[in-house]
């Protein structure tokens, strides 16, 4: 195995910075800035603070001033350099004085709590009462005019600034599961605050910072240009334009220079500590925080037009593949799927975490967020028409109408700040031209109908004052409002007592059958499989392995995934039956391996298993398995 680690395919924080365009102009107009600043010692440059009376006010470019000459005849370009060099390190000092008191008065006030909290903070909104400018102003008249005490003025007015960014992130961070563990391990407090809470508060404070410290630069030379920052002859930006404003109209060129070396500084800061908050952002290192399209793109290179589907399907689902891309690299979460639902069947997809089914159910009508998932290939044809190339219109008359979806964890799909009854009630006036209080009668018929008691009542109550089965049940009444054709429940029961889970899947089957949908049933559990499904499909690395009859695929599995998936089921009354985990772990999508991605975790996997391509074949009537094993034995 090479000695060099594999790229994991995420964009490394210089990639992701450079993407910035914004953030790398700042970056290269701040470096050259610097650059000059730096250089000013060794370049060729007339003493700053040398006078030349017979020279005063000369326009840039003439008689020798790359930029001209101030009132008393001074190399303008000579003392912009100097100063700028002055004004990017108060800027700089003064940014991490504020830092270090800031952070420290936060991390100490947020980690202690009570009474230490209660009182730093008080102290922090006493400093923050006062404008800060005035307050900066109060504190250099107090100490007297000069760079340093307009350091030390900037620096204090900005303390509370950091104090309670950082004080609010130890907040929440002090009550963390974590952070008990370390105390139960023995650690001290000053400990804790250094190993546990300052590491994850670092990022926090390097983005203050970085987004701080333009503002320090122009807090300063605002000092500077009233006359309590930098004394003459030293120069900084600020006194370089204050003393260029006498003369704005007669030498305009005095005051110009200087500010829009001001400007320059101070916006490519700002620019790059917004490319610092990004990249040092984890959520949005990983494209989290990326607002998603409405519909998933559609990444085909034909879009297939309409045409007819198979007799007697609700809807048909032929090679879709649906990918992520993540950096550089492409994650094919769903690798050719096919299959398909007739009215009144139920179609279980089963599998391990990870093999694809919610992103194949969730493909079906778009919902699979864009960046960084896109729909790469095949046909999802419900009434002839490609669902696929749908517009966005389209795709919302059909979610939540004819095509309905019961998700995971209804405690996340519900909205927080509105009654169960609300929610329904939207449900339905999205689809149908009712009025509230139509709608609101209709509500309570389907929560009544879901087995929901004193639904009048319970129409009321937010989705926290109920259980997790009756937030389950007003899924289902929700997937129900419309009288949906196909009902796709991803995993509706996991998080449920075995008690309510069976209550839950009679009622689902039983309402099923009274609307005679079709229902796509995600799970992976082979006992609810042999309660609920008609047909089941079993998915390994984005693509289906083996489907057929609930019947076929339990008493004569043909694909070795398939067995062993079964061989984990507890059968009652049998004590000498041992259940074995399998082996191994699934292979990753973005680097799938050629010929059956099983093989590495099949005993009876050899060198052929490995190579080309597998095709999902016919054994028997609408039983097919893809695997050259099982082929050969029939």
């Amino acid at each position: 195995m090479s000695g060099k680690q594999k790229n994991s395919g995420r964009p490394t924080a210089w990639r992701l910075f450079v993407n910035n365009r914004l953030a790398l102009s700042g970056l290269v107009i701040l470096s050259v800035i610097i650059l000059l600043a730096l250089l000013a010692p060794i370049l060729p440059l007339a003493s700053p603070d040398e006078t030349a009376p017979a020279q005063r006010l000369i326009r840039p470019l003439g008689d020798g001033y790359l930029l001209g000459s101030d009132h008393l005849g001074r190399d303008l370009l000579s003392r912009l350099l100097w100063g700028t060099q002055v004004s990017i390190a108060v800027g700089l000092s003064a940014t991490i004085v504020a830092a270090f008191f800031g952070s420290l008065i936060g991390l100490v006030a947020g980690y202690a709590g009570g009474k230490v909290d209660n009182s730093l903070m008080r102290g922090i909104d006493m400093v923050m009462a006062f404008p800060y400018i005035l307050l900066a102003l109060a504190i250099v008249a107090a100490l007297g005019p000069g760079l340093m005490n307009a350091l030390y003025a900037i620096a204090v007015v900005n303390i509370p600034f950091f104090a309670r960014n950082i004080r609010g992130v130890t907040l929440g961070l002090a009550r963390r599961e974590f952070v008990d563990a370390a105390r139960l391990s023995g650690k001290g407090h000053i400990r804790i605050l250094l190993t546990e809470i300052l590491p994850n508060v670092l990022p926090t404070i390097v983005i203050t910072m970085s987004t701080t410290v333009g503002w320090m630069i122009l807090e300063t030379a605002g000092l500077s240009f009233l006359g309590l920052g930098a004394q003459p002859p030293q120069a900084d930006l600020g006194s370089m334009l204050g003393e260029g404003r006498k003369l704005l109209f007669t030498a305009p060129h005095v005051s110009i220079i200087p500010g829009l070396m001001i400007f320059l500084l101070v916006m490519s800061i700002n620019l790059m500590g917004d490319g610092i908050r990004d990249v040092l952002d984890p959520r949005l290192k990983s494209g989290a925080l990326s607002r998603p399209m409405a519909k998933t793109e559609d990444a085909r290179n034909i879009t297939p037009g309409n045409r007819d589907q198979k007799t007697g399907t609700a809807m048909e689902v032929m090679n879709l593949r649906t990918e992520f891309q993540v950096g550089q690299e492409i994650y094919k979460a769903v690798g050719g799927v096919s299959f398909d639902l007739r009215p009144g069947e139920c179609l279980g997809l089963v599998g391990e975490s990870g093999s694809g089914k919610s992103v194949t159910a969730m493909s079906l009508l778009g919902l699979v967020p864009t960046p960084p998932g896109r729909i790469a290939g095949g046909e999802v044809r419900y009434e002839g028409e490609d669902l696929l190339g749908a517009s966005l219109s389209r795709l919302q008359s059909l979610r939540g109408g004819k095509i309905a979806y019961v998700f995971q964890d209804p405690l996340s799909t519900l909205h927080p700040l509105f009654t169960v009854g609300d929610q329904i009630c939207e449900a339905i006036r999205a689809h149908q031209p009712l009025g509230r209080a139509e709608a609101w009668k209709r509500a309570v018929e389907l929560l009544n109908k879901v087995r929901i008691p004193n639904a009048e009542r319970r129409a009321h109550d937010y989705p926290h004052q109920m259980s997790g089965g009756m937030r389950q049940r007003v899924g289902i009444a929700m997937a129900l409002a419309n009288d949906a054709e196909i009902l796709v429940a991803d995993e509706p029961t996991t998080a449920l007592d075995v008690t309510v889970q069976a209550q839950v899947l009679k009622l689902l089957k039983e309402l099923q059958r009274e609307s005679d949908a079709a229902l796509l049933f995600i799970t992976h559990d082979f006992g609810v499989v042999s309660e609920i499904c008609d047909r089941v499909a079993v998915m390994y690395a984005g693509r289906i392995v083996e489907v057929g009859s609930t019947d076929q695929i339990l008493t004569r599995p043909a694909h070795p995934y398939t067995r062993k998936l079964i061989d984990c089921v507890p059968v009652m009354g049998r004590r000498e039956k041992r259940l074995e985990a399998i082996a191994g772990l699934p292979p990753v999508v973005n680097r799938l391996p050629a010929g059956c991605a099983f093989a590495d975790r099949c005993e009876a996997a050899d060198d052929d298993c490995r190579k080309g391509e597998l095709l999902l074949e016919e054994m028997s009537d609408r039983h097919a398995v893809r695997c050259r094993k099982a082929k050969e034995a029939a």
